[in-house]
């Protein structure tokens, strides 16, 4: 369970990181204007409403993450949250933080 662990916490790592710079305040942007016209206002703002569904996700997959590691702590990781039956070995292989197998996923 230790390389899983590793691996859980290192996506841990990744996702907390991508989701500080999501937050991180931008330079120099100024105010969103809107005008007939659609221009540089309109833009940013496409653009931040893309960075909070892109923050949303990556908070999703941390909040999987972390269940998984605390299965690993309950020594219950592997197993379904909704059946109980085991996880996939190839679905863990790809998705280390699955708590669900594919039937409940």
């Amino acid at each position: 369970m230790t390389k899983t662990r590793q691996t859980l916490q290192a996506k841990e790592t990744e996702l907390v990181e991508q989701m500080a710079v999501l937050t991180r305040p931008q330079q120099d942007q100024g105010t969103i204007g809107f005008g007939k016209r659609v221009g540089e206002g309109t833009a940013m703002a496409v653009d931040r409403l893309s960075a909070v569904s892109a923050h949303d996700n990556l908070a999703a997959i941390l909040a999987e993450v972390r269940r998984a590691l605390a299965k690993v702590e309950q020594d219950s990781y592997g197993s379904c949250d909704e059946c109980g039956e085991p996880i996939g070995e190839g679905r863990l292989r790809v998705r280390p933080w699955s708590t669900r197998c594919v039937r409940h996923g």
